[in-house]
């Protein structure tokens, strides 16, 4: 099984958005809050050039926010992400 992370705070609409649909297609995923902890938001920017949350990975590897995560469900990526 992958290893499925989400990134996230509160609020945020489009965190939301993307535990939904991770439950939606019943992917199993650990949730990192950073909400408060603007270190680590800037860290994990730094690391991925992103400055939005969420951002999800897969085997280590960044997917993107909701809109990429997204995106790769619909394309049928994501299905292929989880299954390398």
């Amino acid at each position: 099984m992958a290893e499925v992370v989400v990134y996230s705070k509160v609020p945020c609409p489009y965190c939301v958005q993307v535990e939904r649909l991770l439950q939606a297609r019943e992917i199993p995923y650990e949730k990192i809050d950073l909400t408060g902890d603007t270190a680590a938001i800037a860290d994990l920017s730094a690391r991925t050039g992103m400055f939005t949350l969420p951002q999800v990975f897969i085997n280590g590897e960044l997917v993107g926010g909701y809109t990429e995560t997204a995106a790769a469900d619909k394309s049928g990526k994501l299905k292929e992400l989880l299954a390398a």
